[in-house]
């Protein structure tokens, strides 16, 4: 897509027709920014990056027929230097970590301001990293906790549905005394105190989708 030097060429990728529509004319309303497609899917999303090559792409996660970091793979295969920001209902601090693993550059959440959104587009296109404030300082807390194990995230999915220590023993295939070891070791690394305690945070966290 041939825009101005001074103009930033956007891609929007979203399956919720209401939300591509707004980002579609909020983009094409802004000074310095240019629609450069929309994509209602990730297949979709993948096709049109390859045919305009944005500057900036806006993708949501949960689309149909290719999921939103499958298409962030595929856009980063064809152009390493792809400036992919991730558009989404916030769900836990394990899909931010996923988005940005997976490339992404920036991370809005849907209800995020007109202002915000564009400053995110200046920063990417500038090829800095942008995380709202409310997102950066969950990323941070996260971070301070220390990664659960395989075997612990198992532990803590059984933990979540309520088991007893000797049900999870018996689903996973090991002593009582291990499956004690492995909450103790769930509950100091995720900094609660309770089983409970433990199962609500997993979820808040999208620890539980991991496994």
């Amino acid at each position: 897509m041939n825009t101005p030097d001074d103009t930033i060429s956007v891609l929007i990728a979203d399956d919720h027709p209401l939300i591509l529509a707004g980002l579609a004319a909020l983009i094409a309303a802004m000074p310095g920014l240019a629609l450069a497609g929309q994509a209602g899917n990730g297949a979709r999303a993948v096709e049109l990056y390859r045919q305009h090559r944005p500057q900036v792409t806006i993708m949501d996660l949960s689309m149909p027929v290719m999921h939103g970091l499958e298409a962030i793979g595929q856009i980063l295969a064809f152009d390493p230097d792809a400036r992919i920001v991730i558009l989404t209902t916030y769900q836990g601090d394990e899909d931010v970590h996923r988005g940005m693993r997976a490339g992404a550059r920036g991370y809005l959440l849907k209800d995020s301001s007109p202002e915000q959104l564009v400053a995110c587009i200046h920063a990417v296109a500038q090829g800095r990293k942008f995380l709202p404030p409310e997102v950066a300082s969950k990323l941070a807390a996260h971070t301070e906790v220390a990664r659960l194990s395989p075997r612990e995230l198992e532990i803590l999915a059984h933990l979540a549905t309520g088991k007893s220590n000797k049900m999870i023993a018996r689903s996973a295939d090991i002593e009582v005394g291990t499956v004690k070891f492995h909450v103790n070791n769930i509950l100091a690394k995720l900094n609660v105190g309770s089983r409970t305690e433990a199962a609500t945070v997993a979820s808040r966290r999208g620890l539980l989708s991991a496994f």
